[in-house]
């Protein structure tokens, strides 16, 4: 039981809490860095392809892109409450900016959610359908997400990186 009790007192290695903020903001890299490619690379080059052709590869890269995004959201997330609970466990007060980047974190969250239930399987249902204009309304509010996503991203990293 002694043990037990000191595992519950001690530290974590800083190993650990180097690996957490590691997976921390690789997930952030991922899901911010493909927000950027896909807004300031991909969007541009779509006027390229004929309508059908565009509507089908954007339903073919978000398909992939928000499983990435969902992955990076959930890592993000169990990353960063381990660094806090660490943090707290150590007796360390919270940052005002570790509070602010948690709170844009979860509303990006639920941006993230709104876009992939609401537009993005609209987006999916047209593509189905071959329903062309439905597809390119769907396709422009998931950009329209994805922007006050990007935004928001670009603002955490911001906080992170100024606000100390």
């Amino acid at each position: 039981m002694d043990r037990i009790d000191a595992l519950a007192t001690e530290p974590p290695p800083a190993m650990f809490t180097a690996l957490l903020l590691f997976v921390h903001l690789l997930s952030i890299v991922v899901w911010v860095g493909g927000m950027a490619f896909a807004h300031f690379c991909l969007r541009p080059a779509l006027p390229l392809l004929a309508p059908p052709e565009r509507l089908r590869l954007m339903h073919a890269v978000l398909t992939r892109f928000l499983n990435w995004v969902l992955a990076a959201a959930l890592l993000t997330l169990a990353s960063g409450l381990g660094i806090m609970f660490l943090a707290a466990r150590a007796g360390a007060a919270m940052p005002w900016n570790w509070h602010a980047m948690a709170a844009i974190g979860l509303v990006m969250m639920g941006i993230f959610a709104v876009v992939r239930l609401g537009p993005y399987a609209r987006l999916a249902r047209a593509v189905a359908a071959a329903d062309w204009p439905a597809g390119a309304a769907a396709l422009a509010s998931v950009r329209k997400g994805v922007a006050v996503n990007l935004a928001l991203g670009v603002l955490v990293v911001a906080i992170a990186a100024l606000g100390r």
